[in-house]
C-alpha cells in the first residue's frame, strides 16, 4: 500500500463515487480507479459494491477507512508542521474547548491574543470536557480548555482558575437582597438543571439532597448560556459557573454567592510529552493574565 491509495480510498468513501473522488484529488477518474483497484489487489479483497450507479462500501472496507482516517489524519498534522517550520515565524494552533469558556470567553482572549501575534493561525474547537481529554491525549490538538470539578483525572494540566459556581436569580427575585444562598432558601423554586449526563448535575442534586430540599425541576439544558437566558425570562433560578456570569451582557439577572461551595476548576491541557512549544508557552501565559484581568476575586475559590 503506498499514500496515495490511501488516499483515494477516503476520497471514494466520503464522495460515493469515482468522479467525485477524482475532483477531490485533482486527478482524472480513470487514475482514481486504477488507484482503488491496486489497493483491493494489495490487500487481498474487495471494498466496494456498485449499487445504483454509486460505490457502496462493504462491512470489511468501513473497518479498514477508521484505520485509514486516523493516519492521514497524523499525515496531514505532519505536513501541517513542516508548513509552519518552513514558514519560520508564522505558527498554528489548535484548540479544543469546553463551551462554558468556548462559546464567548475563550473567543475574546484569542481575539486578544492575535491582536499581538497577527501572523498565528488558530483553529477553535468546542467540545465537551471528555472530548478535550481525548483530543489531548490523542495528539490531535495542542491545547484544551476543560471545565469540571477538580476531582476529574486529566493529563498534564495547568489549573488557571478555581472558582466557584454561583446561583442565578432573576431581577427581583424575593432571595436578591441577600449576598449568599443555601440550599435551603431554594425549597420550592423553579429549578433550570443541567441534564444527568453532566458531571456537575448529581454534585448538585446531592447537595440540595443532603438538605432536605425539594426544587422544581422544570427545565433542563447542558449549557450555561440558555439556561442565564431561562433565568432572565423569569422561568426559575439556576446554579451557573462564573465564567458564564462573566460572559453574561444582560441586565436581568443578578449572581450571588452559594454555600455549600462547588468548586469548579477551569484547566489548560498541556500536550502530554515535551517541553511546550514557544506559542503554546505564549497562549499560555495570555490566557493567565486574561482571566486575571477580567474575573472578578469574588468570583474565584
Amino acid at each position: 500500500m503506498n499514500l496515495r491509495q490511501l488516499e483515494a480510498f477516503r476520497a471514494v468513501i466520503l464522495g460515493q463515487t469515482v468522479t467525485r473522488a477524482a475532483e477531490m484529488l485533482h486527478i482524472s477518474q480513470p487514475a482514481a480507479t486504477r488507484l482503488i483497484a491496486s489497493l483491493e489487489e494489495d490487500i487481498g479483497f474487495c471494498l466496494f459494491d456498485r449499487v445504483k450507479g454509486r460505490l457502496q462500501p462493504t462491512a470489511d472496507a468501513m473497518t479498514l477507512y477508521q484505520e485509514v482516517q486516523r493516519s492521514l489524519l497524523g499525515v496531514e498534522r505532519i505536513a501541517r508542521t513542516a508548513q509552519d517550520i518552513r514558514n519560520l515565524k508564522r505558527g498554528s494552533l489548535h484548540i479544543a474547548c469546553a463551551p462554558a469558556m468556548g462559546l464567548s470567553f475563550l473567543p475574546r482572549a484569542i481575539a486578544a491574543f492575535m491582536a499581538e501575534h497577527d501572523q498565528v493561525q488558530i483553529t477553535l474547537m468546542v467540545q465537551s470536557s471528555r472530548e478535550v481529554v481525548d483530543l489531548i491525549v490523542g495528539q490531535r490538538c495542542d491545547l484544551g480548555l476543560i471545565v469540571l470539578p477538580n476531582t476529574y483525572p486529566s493529563p498534564r494540566a495547568e489549573r488557571l482558575l478555581a472558582t466557584r459556581m454561583l446561583c442565578a436569580l432573576p431581577v427581583g427575585h424575593r432571595l436578591e437582597t441577600r449576598s449568599t444562598i443555601r440550599p435551603e432558601d431554594l425549597q420550592g423554586e423553579p429549578f433550570i438543571s443541567y441534564p444527568q449526563s453532566i458531571g456537575s448535575r448529581q454534585h448538585i442534586d446531592a447537595i440540595f439532597a443532603a438538605h432536605g430540599v425539594e426544587r422544581e425541576l422544570r427545565l433542563e439544558t447542558q449549557l450555561s448560556q440558555p439556561m442565564c437566558t431561562f433565568v432572565e425570562q423569569g422561568l426559575g433560578v439556576a446554579l451557573v459557573d462564573a465564567i458564564s456570569a462573566v460572559e453574561y451582557r444582560g441586565n436581568g439577572i443578578v449572581f450571588r454567592a452559594f454555600e455549600p461551595a462547588i468548586e469548579m476548576d477551569f484547566s489548560m491541557l498541556l500536550p502530554i510529552q515535551g517541553p511546550l512549544s514557544k506559542l503554546q508557552a505564549s497562549f499560555l501565559a495570555h490566557m493567565q493574565r486574561f482571566i486575571e484581568v477580567q474575573v472578578p476575586v469574588a468570583y474565584r475559590f
